[in-house]
C-alpha cells in the first residue's frame, strides 16, 4: 500500500463576490507516494500546488476524488501530517527548544519523553548549543531548520513542506537543500515538497509529480532513479533537467495581445 494515494482529485473554490466564477483549482489529480519516498510537486506558480498540500495537509476539504495516507482518507488536520512553512512559522516567544516539544506538549507526551525527543532533534537538524535561543536570534536557515525538527518531534506519518527554501539566500537553500536529503535518509519519513524549481526537484527527490497549469493536473509523473549526492554535470541529471525543462515550457501561460 501507498503511503500517501491521491486519486481523483478535484478542487473548485466558490466565486468570492457576485459576478465572479468559481475557481476551478485542481482537476483530476491522481498519484501515489511510497513509503519513505521524497516526492516533489513542480510546477509554474498557480498551477494548484500550495492547493493540493494544504488538502493533504487537512487544511482544505476536496470537492471531489480523495487523499488517502495509510489507506485512511484526509479529513481534519492530524500529527499524522505536519507542514513545514516558507515562513517558518515559528513561535517568536519560544527558545528553538521549546518550539521543537510544542507539538509533544499538546499531544500530552511525557516530560521526560519530551526532553529525549527534543534532544534527538537538535542533533538531526545541527542546532546543537542553540537551544535556549529565541527564533529572532537565529538566521533563516537555522529557523528553518527549527521548523523541520518541530514537525519531525511528533512522529508523523508524512512530513509536508511548503517551498521552505524559497525565503532563504542561495547559499544557504543549497545547505538546506543537502540537510533536507540527509536528514530524509536518517529518518526515512514520507516527504512531499512542491517547489518552482527544477533543479530543486532534481536535488531532492525520489519522483517528481509535474503540474499543468490551473486547472492543475498531473502531467508527468517521474521517478528519479540516480544516485546520491546528485552533480549537476552528470549526464543523465542533464537530460532530465532538459526533460522537465520541455514539459514546464509548455505550462507557461500564454501571452495576452494587447
Amino acid at each position: 500500500m501507498a503511503r500517501v494515494l491521491v486519486e481523483n482529485l478535484d478542487k473548485v473554490f466558490p466565486p468570492q463576490q457576485r459576478g465572479q466564477d468559481p475557481v476551478h483549482a485542481l482537476h483530476q489529480v491522481n498519484f501515489a507516494v511510497e513509503e519513505a519516498e521524497f516526492c516533489c510537486i513542480l510546477g509554474h506558480s498557480g498551477c494548484g500546488k500550495t492547493t493540493l498540500l494544504n488538502i493533504m495537509a487537512g487544511f482544505e476539504p476536496v470537492s471531489a476524488g480523495s487523499v488517502r495516507v495509510n489507506g485512511q482518507p484526509v479529513g481534519k488536520p492530524s500529527w499524522q501530517r505536519t507542514m513545514v512553512f516558507q515562513d517558518y512559522a515559528l513561535f517568536p516567544w519560544l527558545t528553538v527548544e521549546r518550539n521543537i516539544a510544542f507539538g509533544l506538549e499538546i499531544k500530552g507526551v511525557a516530560a521526560a519523553e519530551i526532553t529525549r525527543t527534543v534532544q534527538r532533534q537538535v542533533e538531526l537538524v545541527g542546532l546543537q548549543g542553540f537551544e535556549s535561543r529565541l527564533p529572532h536570534a537565529l538566521s533563516g536557515g537555522m529557523r528553518q531548520r527549527v521548523a523541520i525538527a518541530r514537525a519531525l518531534a511528533v512522529d508523523p506519518e508524512v512530513a509536508l513542506f511548503d517551498e521552505p527554501f524559497a525565503a532563504l539566500d542561495s547559499q544557504n537553500r543549497a545547505l538546506l537543500q543537502d540537510e533536507l536529503v540527509r536528514i530524509s535518509r536518517a529518518t526515512r519519513k514520507t516527504m512531499v515538497l512542491i517547489t518552482h524549481s527544477i533543479e530543486e526537484a532534481i536535488k531532492l527527490s525520489d519522483r517528481i509529480i509535474v503540474m499543468t497549469r490551473r486547472p492543475g493536473t498531473v502531467k508527468a509523473n517521474i521517478v528519479v532513479d540516480l544516485p546520491r549526492p546528485r552533480d549537476e554535470e552528470d549526464p543523465q541529471v542533464v537530460r532530465l533537467k532538459k526533460e522537465l525543462r520541455a514539459l514546464i515550457a509548455d505550462e507557461r501561460e500564454p501571452e495576452r495581445t494587447p
